[in-house]
């Protein structure tokens, strides 16, 4: 069965710029190549026969450099949104969808085998897989812990703490798409609290390897490092 990934890329990139005036955040290069352009390397080379690209924000430009995929040996058309509908709305306006496939952002620099995910997602009958990473921030100040009377109890310099964040890769069953209402705004953080209430629990697989969303200048500006450092471990999977 071929394996199907829909790609979020519709959004206006406006914590990117001025990288994202003139071009759509999905095309902003990391070395010399477009960040879509590698996912879409990623998912050729893993497996994945068909991508759907769910577009807003000058499609136009994003449809006319991966036209139908063929350049990449996969796939490729187009949902256009008439207007932003978030994350996760967008999918009501795909039609011929699987059982389970693969969604994910169009911004992303991993080293996630997407296509292990994909199976054990599918192996499971899984209803929604998140791909989480632990994200570590530095605090840039001298933490103060006081009392209830204002006096230092306690001093942390520049202290860290790790988080469990959302990756933005998801493996989806077409059973929640009942969960999602059609035609206006609703995201992934939306469809968490509705599957939470539901007591329908998604399932998390934290990854180790790398990954870094480069919608912050500061996450782009690493990524732009350290693909040119070591771009190959990004293509080294292989189906």
């Amino acid at each position: 069965m071929t394996k199907r990934a829909i790609i979020l890329a519709g959004g206006k990139g406006t914590r990117l710029r001025p990288y994202t005036i003139a071009l759509p955040k999905p095309l902003v290069p990391v070395g010399d190549t477009p960040i879509l352009e590698i996912v879409i390397r990623q998912l050729a080379r893993l497996g994945f026969g068909h991508v759907t690209m769910a577009v807003n924000h000058q499609a136009e430009i994003i449809k006319a450099f991966f036209q139908d995929g063929s350049k990449w040996g996969i796939r490729i058309d187009y949902s256009l949104e008439d207007k932003p509908l978030s994350t996760m709305a967008p999918l009501k306006l795909v039609h011929d969808l699987p059982a389970h496939f693969l969604v994910m952002n169009g911004d992303i620099l991993t080293d996630l085998d997407y296509a292990a995910f994909h199976d054990d997602h599918v192996a499971r009958d899984g209803t929604f897989t998140v791909s989480s990473y632990l994200r570590e921030e530095l605090i840039d100040y001298g933490v103060l812990d006081t009392d209830a009377t204002g006096r230092l109890v306690g001093f942390r310099e520049k202290p860290s703490h790790a988080y469990q964040v959302s990756m933005g890769v998801y493996m989806v069953s077409r059973r929640v798409l009942d969960d999602i209402p059609a035609g206006i705004p609703f995201g992934f953080d939306h469809l968490m609290h509705r599957l939470i209430g539901l007591s329908r629990l998604p399932d998390v697989r934290l990854h180790k390897g790398y990954w870094l969303d480069i919608g912050r200048p500061d996450d782009y500006a690493r990524a732009v490092e350290e693909y040119e450092r070591d771009g190959g471990r990004f293509m080294a999977k292989q189906p």
